[in-house]
């Protein structure tokens, strides 16, 4: 099983100005463990603790989703799944697109799927990466953006798996990743809920050793 292309199909999302000294010094192991709780704190609580108010802004995943549609070739008759999908944002933007698409997304937060986007909720559910509750094949292409890496490594490698096993052949992942020391260290400052990181060299290599055969890309602050 051969890896598939490193791509930034997140070419298109905006890019934030982060002040990643600033942050480590004011981040703690405490406000890590709420933020890996994924409730309303990480959403919508304190900015220690996670986005400080995640809201709907159609300038995020508009370009990004088309992107999406012409590399992957999406059509009213895809069934697209997305691993992460916390209020359906992204999913939300591709049914704009992609009117009639078959979206599915899950979540491990409880909180963000009861605070969804009202279009997408009926689509949505709880659930972990680590155990995808669908039958093999079922979708045409799934998306993962910065949420296997909140895993354990075992467990990351068990959600690769199951990417592969749900998928038709077609998925896009990203994850925490740097590629020198620098930025080693303003990913160490930046991290507040991942739990595998590890050098883009390294990551390639556990892509291939656990049968990923997606495409993939990271996010380096």
């Amino acid at each position: 099983m051969t890896l598939g292309r490193e791509i930034d199909l997140l070419a298109n999302y905006p890019k934030a100005n982060r002040d990643t000294s600033s942050r480590a010094q004011k981040k703690t192991e405490a406000d890590r463990l709420i933020a890996r709780e994924f409730g309303k704190e990480f959403f919508d609580g304190d900015r220690r603790h996670g986005y400080g108010g995640f809201n709907y802004n159609e300038k995020f995943w508009t370009q990004v989703v088309a992107d999406f549609q012409q590399y992957f070739g999406l059509n009213p008759d895809s069934k697209i799944l997305d691993i992460g999908c916390a209020k359906g944002f992204m999913l939300y933007d591709f049914l704009k697109l992609i009117p009639g698409v078959k979206l599915t997304g899950i979540d491990i937060s409880d909180y963000a799927i009861e605070n969804s986007m009202p279009q997408v909720k009926p689509f949505l559910q709880v659930a972990n990466a680590k155990s995808l509750p669908f039958e093999s094949g079922s979708f045409d292409l799934v998306i993962s953006i910065n949420t296997i890496h909140n895993l354990e490594i075992d467990e990351c490698a068990r959600a690769l798996k199951e990417i592969e096993r749900v998928s038709k052949g077609a998925s896009f992942i990203t994850v925490d990743a740097y590629r020198n020391d620098k930025e080693k260290e303003r990913m160490l400052a930046w991290n507040l809920t991942a739990k595998t990181i590890m050098s883009v060299n390294k990551w390639k290599k556990f892509f291939s050793e656990n049968h990923y055969s997606g495409d993939y890309y990271w996010f380096i602050p």
